[in-house]
């Protein structure tokens, strides 16, 4: 174990490597960003998490998503919780729930960042007003074609659902999600080692991350 976080440790330094090890996170959505972030997080010294996501694993969700061929028809926690384990030997705690009004403080309380990856604004304004309302840290991060944003709570205004009816059926390319995956991750980083918290946003098709100025 002592060897996993290697490179991160001799880039960061072990101490903060250690620091990051008590920090509890819940990531609500477990989908394309979601299940990368966890999985990101958790290779970089994260070992306190909470995933939420009720969805259950579909074919289309294997070319963006964490998730292979073989786990269609599960839930998605339950494989991401499979995965982090058999790779890391971290022991994620999971709710394979939706999120809404009446559940929204069971998920998030006692966490010390919120992570919101969610695809609809019902659910991304809960989480934004909950932890407006508690002071509890959350950071969203989201996308739109070849738009995608990495934003922490304090001047986040929830976006419109970008299509009616199935919240898959919109453009969504893999390099932007891996991409706000890598910027969501540092701003994390860069919060919890060094208490910035800084805003991204990130355009695909002129492979530009902008740094928002204070």
């Amino acid at each position: 174990m002592a060897d996993m976080f290697l490179h991160e440790a001799i880039y960061r330094g072990r101490d903060k490597i250690e620091a990051l090890a008590i920090k509890h996170l819940v990531v609500c959505g477990a989908g394309a960003l979601g299940s990368l972030m966890t999985d990101n997080l958790i290779r970089q010294g994260f070992r306190r998490l909470t995933a939420v996501d009720f969805d259950r694993i579909e074919l289309h969700n294997t070319g963006t998503q964490l998730f292979g061929k073989g786990d269609v028809g599960a839930f998605k926690v339950d494989v991401l919780k499979a995965h982090c384990f058999r790779t890391t030997g971290v022991e994620i705690n999971t709710y394979s729930k939706r999120l809404e009004e009446r559940t929204v403080k069971k998920f998030l309380t006692g966490a010390d960042v919120a992570i919101d990856t969610l695809d609809n604004a019902e659910s991304r304004r809960l989480v934004t007003d909950f932890c407006s309302q508690s002071g509890l840290d959350c950071l969203h991060l989201g996308m739109n074609a070849d738009f995608g944003q990495v934003h922490w709570n304090e001047g986040y205004h929830v976006p419109k659902d970008v299509v009616e009816g199935d919240v898959c059926d919109y453009p969504l390319a893999r390099n932007l999600i891996l991409m706000l995956v890598a910027a969501g991750s540092e701003a994390l980083l860069r919060y919890v080692l060094e208490g910035k918290k800084q805003n991204f946003t990130i355009t695909l098709r002129d492979m530009r991350i902008n740094l928002e100025a204070d």
